[in-house]
């Protein structure tokens, strides 16, 4: 069953409950009201003869028909009615013209009892109508008066009433019906664009779709939010495309000095020690080349740093730890200088944008002698080199990645170890640089919020 018609079941289903709801009210009140006015009827006129009879000590002469005798009239105070007297021993006085009325033994013994407190009421039948029946006894052994009246009015007004509350459902539930196809055609309509773009999108794989957006509603909010995610799909799917297309144009140099090397070896099996020696050289660079691009190529793709749990880091302390390992991989003096910042981020992810900033300035420093410097200051964590600088128009893509400067082709890297230094810094809400240094050289680095 689709939502449209969910929607419209439940209005229906909705507006025939109130309706029935409101219906069996106003019957039941009705029905209540109508046996109060037959009660209230049948009390003021059975009082009367009862008062009199009390009053004058004998039963009232009333107009009826007595039994064996000829037909009379019923006063207009009883049109409706019927009166009958019962004497002490429950044999009849007076008959109403409309016929007898029924007796049983409660009637006979209010009508010869002392007790003319205690009053009778029942729903009785006769000839076929249903009347509403009260015997009150006429006191001290003096019989009892019944009065009866029809109930087929009540019974009409009742009828009429719960027919028209059948018609006012049925109407209601057409109406219902009808109003609810158009809300629910007017509500879905949206929601089923969107499902056909989902779909299509799902069959053929093509992002480059839009759903319209309209209003503030929730419909409205989950289309911006469809396209927002279509959008983000479209971008992760282009950066994977670009990675593959970048990464095959990257591992293609390794790739051919690799192959060329080995050729050389086929093909001149008596090279000269030092040639061959310089082949090898050559092999374990370009080897150890291919393998951090590799896995420099896996780190981007898989995003493995986000598995790591966030904790407070002290900047200092992961300085140093990357400046001893720094200090093993190259001659160049490190010197770190720290303050006592703690930022909440990935210790690993950290420490190894700042591995990333020093191997760039190693890479680049091409005098022995000459310090990289470390600072870390306010979440701000900055290498300084002395190498031969960045260039003006370099400053703003050294984080793309496999972005390589002119002046730096020759030497070797992937382009990506400043690449994940800004992922990292993004990832933990914060921001790169790259600057000239002053007297030459470059200083790049990252810039966190710290706790």
């Amino acid at each position: 069953m689709s939502l449209r018609v969910k929607l419209v079941v439940a209005l229906v289903l909705l507006s025939a409950l109130a309706t029935i709801a409101i219906g069996v009210s106003t019957y039941v009140t009705t029905a209540d009201r109508l046996h109060n006015e037959v009660d209230s009827s049948l009390t003021s006129a059975v009082s009367g003869i009862v008062d009199r009879t009390q009053r004058d000590g004998h039963t009232p002469d009333l107009v009826g028909r007595r039994p064996g005798g000829p037909d009379g009239d019923e006063p207009s105070s009883f049109d409706q009615v019927s009166v009958q007297v019962l004497g002490p021993t429950g044999a009849l006085v007076l008959i109403p013209n409309s016929g007898a009325l029924p007796v049983d033994e409660q009637d006979v013994a209010l009508a010869g009892g002392t007790d003319h407190s205690s009053w009778q009421w029942r729903d009785v039948t006769i000839g076929g109508e249903s009347y509403r029946l009260v015997t009150a006894p006429l006191g001290s052994r003096a019989g009892a008066v019944q009065g009866a009246r029809s109930l087929a009015e009540s019974d009409r007004v009742l009828e009429s009433l719960r027919n028209r509350t059948l018609l006012a459902t049925l109407v209601v539930t057409l109406v219902a019906a009808a109003a609810g196809w158009l809300i629910a055609r007017q509500i879905t309509r949206r929601l089923v664009r969107l499902t056909g773009t989902a779909e299509h999108v799902a069959e053929t794989g093509q992002l480059d779709v839009a759903v319209p957006v309209g209003g503030g509603d929730e419909v409205g909010r989950l289309a911006i939010a469809f396209n927002e995610m279509l959008d983000a799909l479209a971008q992760s799917k282009q950066d994977q495309h670009r990675l593959v297309q970048d990464a095959g144009h990257e591992l293609r140099t390794p790739l051919t000095s690799l192959r060329t090397n080995i050729s050389v070896l086929q093909r001149y099996a008596d090279l000269e020690p030092d040639t061959r020696a310089k082949v090898f050289d050559d092999l374990a660079g370009e080897t150890r080349e291919l393998t951090d691009l590799v896995n420099e190529l896996v780190e981007l793709a898989t995003d493995r740093r986000s598995d790591e749990p966030e904790q407070a880091v002290i900047l200092a302390d992961a300085a140093e730890r990357v400046a001893g390992r720094a200090r093993r991989r190259t001659d160049n003096p490190i010197v770190v200088s720290a303050d006592d910042s703690v930022v909440t981020g990935r210790p690993q992810a950290i420490e190894r944008a700042m591995s990333n900033l020093v191997d760039n300035a190693a890479k680049f420093t091409d005098d022995p002698t000459a310090p990289i410097e470390l600072v870390v200051s306010d979440g701000r964590v900055e290498v300084r080199d002395r190498g031969p600088g960045i260039a003006p128009g370099d400053l703003g893509h050294v984080f793309d990645r496999f972005y390589r400067a002119v002046g730096a082709r020759s030497r070797p890297g992937s382009g990506l170890g400043l690449s994940i230094v800004r992922d990292v810094a993004e990832s933990h809400g914060g921001t790169v640089f790259a600057e000239a240094r002053a007297g030459g050289g470059a200083v790049v680095g990252f810039v966190l919020p710290t706790s």
